[in-house]
């Protein structure tokens, strides 16, 4: 344990076996990390939480089992002080603010390079909050949203699934209700931002930083 002390300890959550043996090599490669354990799912992680005692947690989002956004709510209410910096594919809105919201210090896309990796946890260290360039940028476009809308905040939801191509059935899904609530909510947009069809409401909501 002697060798270990000073190190910053790291522990990893990713179902994938290829990347999260990448990651244990890169970290154990660096003097000033050591990776205690890596897991496949939330819930072992969260069992041995109080007997590795992490200082930082890289975390996947889509993951067997609990997600890694409900796996992030448990370990921050358990052990508030561990940084959890989210590594993972997903790169959609509500995803990324789900995330950030359930506690995740900083949200990087998988795509980063290892030494990106190595800068954003010596960021986290630092008290920094990484984020991969079109996370952040999708972060400060929401903050630029237009705060005079005549959209609910549920319109805006269905509304955003619409922009990205999601169909009713799906944005029903997505959002827990039934199509012909999605299909009311859709009436209710077009009424309101006076348009008559799909492309032109996202049109409009886009340049009005609606959405």
């Amino acid at each position: 344990m002697a060798d270990n002390e000073g190190l910053v300890r790291i522990v990893i959550v990713e179902d994938d076996d290829v990347i999260r043996g990448s990651f244990v090599s890169l970290l154990n490669d660096n003097e000033r990390f050591i990776c205690i354990a890596d897991y496949d799912n939330c819930e072992e992680a969260i069992k041995r939480l109080a007997a590795d005692d992490p200082d930082i947690i890289l975390m996947d989002i889509g993951l067997p089992g609990i997600s890694g956004i409900e796996g992030i709510k448990r370990i921050k209410n358990l052990r508030p002080n561990i940084d959890i910096l989210t590594v993972t594919v997903h790169d959609e809105g509500e995803i990324v603010f789900n995330a950030l919201c359930a506690g995740a210090t900083g949200y990087l896309t998988k795509n980063i390079s290892p030494q990106r990796l190595i800068e954003a946890i010596n960021e986290v260290r630092n008290g920094g909050a990484p984020m991969s360039t079109n996370i952040a940028r999708l972060v400060i476009r929401s903050f630029q949203r237009s705060t005079d809308s005549p959209l609910s905040s549920r319109e805006t939801e269905v509304l955003q699934h619409l922009s990205r191509g999601k169909s009713y059935t799906m944005i029903a899904d997505e959002l827990y209700i039934n199509k012909e609530t999605v299909r009311t909510h859709i009436k209710n947009i077009y009424q309101k931002l006076n348009v008559h069809s799909k492309a032109a409401a996202i049109e409009k909501a886009t340049k009005d930083r609606l959405i």
